[in-house]
């Protein structure tokens, strides 16, 4: 009886001051580890493609790229952070208190400036599509450079200061030894998450439904201009599956954007976290890495250029002399 209870134990050899182990169902235990591996391998195989291509060919080297660059940097990163989820599958932490502070934190890190940079990219589009005559002397490079950096340094910053008890003093809050927790200030708190989720959300939202109406708009306009001049057939054909391209794009990015992220976030706006169950834990937390892997998918995938480059970087072709400068657009 007392193997079967020190095996119940994180660290057995600590008796009462360890943590328990999670009793779950051997199906669910490789199940959750199977969905999670596949989610970080994904995240980081298909961002890691995108940051080589935007920065290997300067042909790439465009505003609009460079954010879905710094995208592709966070979920790679969120990518390496899915790691931690797998690591507590058991309900156990091994690697110590340390290196626990610095996945959450990393991860809070990653997670604002990846949201953030969304908006940034939801800003580019309003101002590309809504105001096209003054795009090129409102989104240039330098602009979206500062841009991202301050998005990245925001995050870094306030971050470090909503975990600063955490960070001074790993551990602080653990209950017991194997877990891996951190306890943020309740205004600080509340502040992350009106940054991190209800700001963000209700400008992209705001922003896209603009730029939606605004391309539905153009289509029409476009299309009564064919119709005067009695130029149907196979244009009006055309500016019809522009128009529900448009909408199906941007219905795509908001819906999966929404459909993953909000579930985590409501969770912690209702403060009802306590009320999940492990299967549902596991299901929130695996849908909301799930948009990292998708960003890659709707961001990148939709242009051709980048099915280009993968292929050159799959081939090793990338490694040639003056690959850099190859037309892939």
């Amino acid at each position: 009886m007392e193997i079967l209870e020190e095996a119940e134990l994180c660290f057995p050899q600590l008796a009462n001051a360890s943590c328990k182990k999670l009793k779950r169902p051997h199906f669910q235990l490789v199940l959750s580890y199977i969905v999670l591996s596949s989610i970080a391998l994904l995240t980081t195989t298909l961002n890691l493609l995108l940051i080589v291509s935007i920065a290997h060919f300067r042909r790439l080297h465009t505003p609009t790229n460079f954010l879905l660059l710094s995208l592709a940097v966070s979920d790679f990163l969120v990518g390496v952070i899915v790691c931690v989820p797998i690591l507590l599958v058991d309900g156990c932490w091994y690697l110590g208190d340390h290196t626990c502070v610095f996945f959450q934190y990393l991860g809070y890190v990653v997670t604002g400036a990846s949201i953030g940079t969304m908006v940034i990219i939801s800003v580019d589009r309003y101002v590309a599509v809504c105001d096209p005559l003054r795009y090129a002397s409102r989104m240039t490079q330098q602009r979206v450079q500062v841009s991202v950096c301050v998005c990245w340094t925001g995050s870094l910053l306030f971050q470090s200061l909503n975990l600063k008890e955490n960070l001074s003093e790993p551990g602080r809050y653990h209950s017991c030894s194997g877990e891996c927790v951190v306890v943020t200030d309740y205004v600080l708190g509340l502040l992350d998450l009106l940054l991190s989720f209800v700001g963000p959300v209700l400008v992209i939202v705001l922003l896209y439904l603009r730029v939606f109406a605004v391309a539905v708009s153009q289509a029409r306009a476009a299309r009564s201009r064919l119709a005067a001049v009695g130029g149907r057939g196979s244009l009006t054909v055309s500016v019809k599956k522009s128009e529900l391209k448009a909408a199906r794009t941007l219905g795509v990015v908001v819906l999966v954007f929404l459909v993953c992220v909000c579930p985590y976030f409501c969770v912690l706006l209702t403060g009802q976290n306590q009320l999940l169950n492990a299967s549902s834990a596991v299901f929130v937390i695996c849908l909301f890495y799930l948009n990292s892997c998708l960003n890659p998918l709707i961001y990148a995938f939709c242009y051709p250029w980048f099915k280009k480059s993968v292929q050159l970087i799959i081939t090793l072709k990338i490694l040639q002399p003056g690959s850099a400068n190859a037309n892939i657009l």
